[in-house]
C-alpha cells in the first residue's frame, strides 16, 4: 500500500527535481560571455622554497603553501584514489557525468537526500576560477555555468592534465593546497613517496579537510580512507588484498613545525622583496647560506638551555615550558619577572660572512620577533675584546702588568663611576692576558682610558658594529646597546684575520623555471685592524675558553677543536652571553628577558649562554675535523712563566710555561717603541 506524500515533501521533490533537470542541460553560451575563460587551466599561486646550502627545505613564503609537481612524478594510485572516490566514471564522461547526475536525482526523489554529483573537472573549474565559478552559489544559474566550463575544459586539455591540475589545486586544510603540501604537511614526506594508505587518506579530504583532518581527527580519517580504498578495489584500482591490507596499516602522522629556520625565512623575504623579488606572489627559490642541520642544532641546543635555566633554583621568570601546568610547590608565588626567558643564536662563515645559523627565539609560534636581527642589548664584558685589541694596537704587550684595583673616574657631569668585579674582589697586579681570561672589569676601563673610548668604538666600527657606542667608560664593559647579529659578525675579525665581513643570508632566488632572478654577493671585505693584533687577542681569549670565565665551552667541545671566546653579563644580570669562535665558525650565544630584568642572582654569561654555544659546537664538530689558526708575519713567539709574564727561566716549572705572542719589537729584549703610550710602565689606578 501506497505511503502518501505529505504536502512538504512534495514541495522538496519538486524543487530538487526542477534544479536537478536544469543541471542536466548545457549553456556554453553562458562560459562564452564571461570576460575570463572559466575553462581554462591556469598555474595557481605557488609557495616560495627557502632552500639550505644543500637544498634542504628550510622555509616556505607566499600566501597559498603550494608547490605543484606532475602527474607523472607520482604513484598511479594517488590520482587513482581521488578518482575511485570523487568521480568514477572520470575518464568515460565529457565533463559532466550524466549517469551521476541521474543517480543523484533518483537518491534525491525516493530518499530525500540531496546530494551532488560533480565530476572532477566541474570541481576543479569551481576551485580554480572562484570568481566566476562560486561553489557556495546553490542555484541553477550557476551549475550550468559550471557544467559549460567543465565540458569546454574537456575540450581544450587531456584527463591527464585535468586530474594534474586537480591534485594541483585544492585545498587540503591547514593553509596546505595541492597534494604535494598535504603529503609533507600530514606525513613528512613528498606526494612520490605517498604509500597506498597514505594516498588514501589524502583523498579523504576534499570532501570536509577539517572533519578528515588525519591529525585532529584520526578516527573518522581511517574510517573514510577505508572506505576510499574499498572504492579503488572495487573500482579495480587495486586488488581486494591490497586494500585489506592498507586498511590494516595504523594511521601514522607528523606534527608539522613552522618551518626549519622560519627567522631565516622572514629576513631573506625582506631582502629579496628589497631587491625587487616577488616572492610573496611564489614560485621561486631562495638558496641560502644556512647549513640545515646546524640550524636544527642550534634551535634545540637553545630549547634545552633554556629550559635547564628555568628549572634553576632562584630563577625570576616563569617557566614558560610548564606555564600552563600548575603550581605544585607548597606556598609558591608569582615570579618574579611575568615573562618568558628569551634567547637568540647566531653560527657564522667567519671568512665569507656567510650566515650558518641564526635563531631570533625561542619559539616563532609563541613570538616571531627576531631577537638575533632587531634586538638592541647591552653585550657585557664580550665587548672588552674590542678594548683589549686598540690597546694591542697602540703597543700594549699580553704580558704587561696591570692593577685589577678600585677605581673611582669623575664623569663630565660630576658623578663618580666605581666599576667592580662580579665576584666583588680585586686581584691586584695581573697580566694583560691573565686580566681578559679573568674578565676583570677595572682592568678594561683603565685600558679603555688611557687609548680613548672613540677609538675603541672606532675599531668596533671598522670591525662591522653598526651600533653606536657611547664615549663612556661604562662602554668598555659593554653598556651600549648591540645588535646580536652585528655584534658576532664584528667578532669574526679576530678569527679572520682582521678583516671585517658582512652577514650574507642569500646565494641566489631562481625563478620556476631555474633562472637566476637574483645573486647575492657578499659585501666588500675591509681591514678593521692589524692581522696580528687579532691573532694576539683570540690567543687570550682561548685562555678565557681553556682556564676563564668560559670553560663550560670547552668541557663540551671537543679536545681537537681550538675554540676562543669571551663571556657577557650585565651588571643587573639581566643579560648573558657568549661569543666565540673556531677556524670555521664564529658562534653568539645570547640569552634575557625582553623586557630587561635579572635572570637570576648570580646569573652570568660563562654558566648560562656558554654550555649552549658549547652544545652547538660540539655538535657541528661531531665526526669532523677542524682547521687551525697560522701566525701571521710579524709576530714573535716566546716562553714565559705565567705567574710573572716574565720570559722564563731554568726553574720555571713545565706547568707554569706558555708561548706568548709579541708584535715584533715589542717582545722582552727589543728596543721600545718610544712613541707607545704603554712604554711609560704599568698602567696603575
Amino acid at each position: 500500500m501506497a505511503v502518501p506524500l505529505d504536502s512538504a515533501f512534495r514541495r522538496r521533490r519538486a524543487a530538487v527535481m526542477g534544479t536537478l533537470l536544469l543541471a542536466v542541460q548545457t549553456a556554453p553560451a553562458t562560459a562564452a560571455s564571461q570576460p575570463v575563460e572559466p575553462w581554462r587551466i591556469i598555474t595557481p599561486p605557488q609557495v616560495t622554497q627557502v632552500l639550505a646550502r644543500d637544498g634542504t627545505l628550510i622555509g616556505e613564503i607566499g600566501r597559498e603553501r603550494r608547490l605543484s609537481v606532475p602527474l607523472r612524478s607520482l604513484p598511479r594510485h594517488v590520482g587513482q584514489a581521488f578518482i575511485a572516490v570523487e568521480d568514477k566514471r572520470f575518464y568515460q564522461h565529457d565533463g559532466v557525468d550524466l549517469v551521476g547526475v541521474a543517480g543523484a536525482l533518483k537518491d534525491a526523489v525516493t530518499k530525500g537526500d540531496l546530494r551532488g554529483a560533480s565530476t572532477i573537472t566541474q570541481l576543479l573549474v569551481g576551485n580554480m576560477h572562484p570568481e566566476i565559478i562560486d561553489r557556495r552559489d546553490r542555484s541553477p544559474a550557476r551549475k550550468l555555468r559550471e557544467q559549460a566550463a567543465a565540458r569546454e575544459m574537456e575540450r581544450h586539455y587531456s584527463k591527464e592534465q585535468i586530474l594534474e591540475a586537480f591534485l594541483n589545486q585544492i585545498s587540503f586544510g591547514r593553509g596546505a593546497f595541492g597534494i604535494e603540501m598535504a603529503a609533507r604537511q600530514y606525513f613528512g614526506k613528498g606526494a612520490a613517496d605517498l604509500t597506498l594508505a597514505e594516498a588514501a587518506s589524502l583523498a579523504a579530504m576534499p570532501k570536509s579537510p577539517v572533519l578528515y583532518d588525519p591529525v585532529r581527527n584520526a578516527d573518522r580519517n581511517r574510517q573514510r580512507r577505508n572506505i576510499v580504498l574499498a572504492l579503488m578495489a572495487e573500482q579495480g584500482y587495486i586488488t581486494a588484498a591490497q586494500a585489506a591490507s592498507a586498511q590494516r596499516e595504523p594511521l601514522r602522522t607528523v606534527s608539522r613545525t613552522v618551518s626549519l629556520a622560519p627567522w631565516v625565512t622572514d629576513v631573506v623575504r625582506v631582502q629579496a622583496e628589497r631587491a625587487g623579488v616577488p616572492v610573496m606572489q611564489g614560485g621561486f627559490r631562495i638558496h641560502t647560506t644556512v647549513d640545515a642541520a646546524l640550524q636544527r642544532q642550534a634551535q634545540e641546543a637553545l630549547a634545552e638551555g633554556i629550559a635547564e635555566i628555568e628549572s634553576r633554583p632562584g630563577f625570576r621568570g616563569k617557566r614558560c615550558a610548564a606555564a600552563s601546568a600548575p603550581a605544585t610547590s607548597t606556598g609558591s608565588k608569582r615570579p618574579r619577572v611575568d615573562d618568558c626567558l628569551e634567547g637568540a643564536v647566531v653560527v657564522l662563515d667567519p671568512a665569507s660572512g656567510d650566515v650558518r645559523a641564526l635563531v631570533g627565539g625561542r619559539d616563532y609560534a609563541r613570538s616571531s620577533f627576531n631577537r638575533a636581527v632587531d634586538g638592541n642589548r647591552q653585550p657585557g664584558s664580550s665587548f672588552k675584546a674590542f678594548v683589549y685589541a686598540q690597546a694591542l694596537a697602540q703597543g700594549l704587550t699580553a704580558n704587561a702588568m696591570v692593577a685589577d684595583t678600585a677605581l673611582r673616574v669623575r664623569l663630565d657631569n660630576g658623578q663618580i663611576y666605581a666599576p667592580d668585579n662580579a665576584d666583588n674582589s680585586f686581584l691586584g697586579a695581573l697580566t694583560v692576558r691573565e686580566a681578559l681570561a679573568r674578565s676583570r672589569n677595572p682592568v678594561a676601563v683603565q685600558l679603555a682610558l688611557t687609548v680613548g673610548m672613540d677609538s675603541v668604538a672606532a675599531l668596533a666600527r671598522r670591525a662591522g658594529l653598526r651600533a653606536p657606542i657611547a664615549p663612556y667608560p661604562s662602554s668598555a664593559l659593554g653598556a651600549s646597546v648591540v645588535q646580536p647579529l652585528d655584534f658576532v659578525a664584528a667578532y669574526a675579525a679576530f678569527d679572520n684575520g682582521g678583516v671585517s665581513v658582512d652577514p650574507r643570508f642569500m646565494q641566489r632566488i631562481e625563478d620556476r623555471n631555474g633562472r637566476v632572478v637574483h645573486s647575492a654577493s657578499g659585501g666588500a671585505m675591509r681591514a678593521a685592524m692589524d692581522p696580528r693584533v687579532a691573532f694576539i687577542v683570540r690567543d687570550m681569549m682561548q685562555d678565557a675558553v681553556t682556564r676563564g670565565t668560559a670553560t663550560a665551552v670547552r668541557r663540551l667541545v671537543p679536545d681537537h677543536v681550538p675554540v676562543a671566546g669571551k663571556t657577557g653579563t650585565t651588571n643587573d644580570n639581566a643579560d648573558v652571553w657568549f661569543v666565540g669562535m673556531t677556524p670555521e665558525l664564529v658562534t653568539g650565544v645570547w640569552l634575557g628577558f625582553d623586557k630587561p630584568a635579572m635572570i637570576a642572582p648570580g646569573a652570568a654569561g660563562g654558566t648560562l649562554a656558554a654550555p649552549i654555544a658549547g652544545r652547538i659546537l660540539a655538535s657541528a664538530y661531531a665526526g669532523r675535523s677542524a682547521g687551525s689558526w697560522t701566525p701571521p708575519p710579524g709576530l714573535v713567539p716566546v716562553e714565559l712563566d705565567r705567574s710573572t709574564g716574565q720570559v722564563a727561566s731554568a726553574t720555571t716549572a713545565p706547568a707554569q710555561r706558555y708561548t706568548e705572542w709579541f708584535l715584533l719589537g715589542t717582545e722582552p729584549g727589543a728596543q721600545a717603541w718610544p712613541l707607545s703610550l704603554f712604554r711609560l710602565g704599568p698602567i696603575g689606578h
